[in-house]
């Protein structure tokens, strides 16, 4: 059963599951800065200052998960049971969100977020490799951009939605007799329980695993992630590749996020107007991830992969000579032409992310599709945890050097999608300017 965007109502299902958990997931990344610089939270911190310790705390979520996704994609490959690694995984999210209002220590929220790293480990390979098992050829870029859009629009919503929470706490509930209080902090902790718990039956109740048949080779997690392409066509292997370029996006995407002092120094601008920029890429990947997916299933996915690649390169750069553009001056502000170049970012993101799942679909053989498919998720989320910690250091060199470095990683990204990424399946409207015979 379709529906009439041709998405299936599944995968329709697990992207509502996804977008409520990523609610809850990206309250913290809000709520837990403020409850580190808070006295809820001691504690010895070896030296290290409070600034560093959130950061670390904040970015271990991704350096636990992303070198576990191929395990646990290949795990779920093996068993050909999916629904129950995600449930999993859920629950050790909300676990750990509960959780969080019962630490008082900086190691506390650390052995916290190790978990909940874990936990993502076992959810986001697994529920894409969900979605590319119940999509075909002919759908799967337009139902990966379906579950990316949901997906993304709980990532968003979830930072707005958090400060207001834990500012408008302490909150009492009366039970008859009984007032029952808690802490805005609390409140947020147990409002992103909910949101886990949620996605839990959603999934619990009405997703299914797909008949496919488990993949039962012995090839270990190590040789499943192909770096050369065995056959000799081109040098590395289209998926490494995607990845590749996966994380190079990533990477240049990321490097904004620890820049905001800095960035409203510069600019002369509040923390409303970082906040709006932070998130105007997430905008862009809400409105286009669908319909460029989608699009993908008719024109093929290395023709947007190429775009989008392409676009990175000046939309990253421009980042870093804002204050200087002069072609808009006394047009548009500065702060708006930093806006409009996040927003322009995060349309290069959308043509690249999604069609790149859809290609490495294509590619997986039956039953692979967790191995496969972790390959790039792995990549994507090594790049958001990397570049940060690479902005923080090239930053000392001059403000633009981050995104030069930024847009020369998505330089190379072309040279690696035109030479070693062919397109699979004949699209039914083929893009001439691509080149689809390498």
């Amino acid at each position: 059963m379709r529906t009439r965007f041709g998405v299936d109502p599944q995968v329709i299902t697990l992207a509502l599951a996804r977008m409520s958990e990523s609610v809850g997931n990206s309250f913290l990344i809000v709520v837990l800065p403020l409850f580190i610089a808070s006295d809820f939270v001691t504690g010895n911190t070896f030296g290290l200052t409070e600034v560093f310790v959130t950061g670390f705390v904040l970015s271990i979520f991704g350096f636990v998960n992303s070198p576990l996704q191929p395990f646990t994609g290949r795990l779920s490959d093996r068993t050909g049971r999916r629904k129950v690694l995600v449930l999993f995984g859920l629950v050790l999210i909300a676990a750990a969100s509960f959780s969080y209002s019962l630490a008082t220590t900086y190691w506390h929220l650390l052995g916290l977020r190790v978990l909940q790293g874990i936990a993502g480990a076992f959810i986001i390979p697994t529920t894409v490799a969900l979605v590319n098992d119940l999509a075909d050829e002919g759908n799967r870029g337009g139902n990966m951009g379906t579950y990316n859009t949901f997906r993304l629009i709980g990532f968003g919503v979830g930072p707005i939605a958090a400060g207001g929470v834990v500012a408008a706490g302490p909150y009492s509930l009366s039970l008859g007799a009984t007032t029952l209080s808690m802490t805005g902090f609390d409140a947020a902790f147990y409002f992103a329980a909910s949101t886990a718990t949620l996605a839990f039956l959603l999934v619990l109740g009405l997703i299914r695993d797909p008949d496919v048949e488990p993949d039962d080779s012995d090839e270990s997690v190590i040789e499943g992630i192909a770096v050369f392409d065995r056959t000799g066509t081109n040098l590395l292997d289209p998926v490494f590749a995607l990845g590749v370029v996966s994380f190079f996006m990533a990477v240049g995407i990321a490097l904004f996020a620890t820049l905001g002092s800095i960035v409203n120094a510069r600019l002369d601008q509040g923390p409303e107007m970082f906040g709006l920029q932070f998130a105007a890429f997430i905008l862009a990947q809400i409105l286009l991830q669908a319909p460029i997916g989608r699009a993908t299933d008719y024109y093929g996915r290395k023709a947007f992969i190429l775009v989008g690649t392409v676009l990175l390169v000046p939309t990253t750069l421009a980042q870093g000579l804002i204050p200087g553009v002069v072609l808009f001056e006394g047009v548009v502000s500065e702060s708006w032409l930093m806006f409009i170049a996040r927003f322009l970012q995060g349309v290069a993101g959308a043509m690249v992310f999604a069609p790149a799942l859809a290609l490495a679909g294509d590619v997986a053989s039956e039953g692979q599709s967790g191995s496969t498919l972790s390959v790039l998720t792995m990549a994507f989320g090594f790049g958001v945890a990397v570049g940060p910690l690479l902005s923080g250091i090239l930053i000392t060199w001059g403000f633009v050097v981050p995104f030069a470095f930024g847009a020369l990683l998505a330089a190379i990204g072309i040279v690696l999608v035109v030479t070693q990424v062919e397109e699979v399946n004949t699209p039914r409207r083929p893009v001439p300017f691509v080149g689809y015979v390498t």
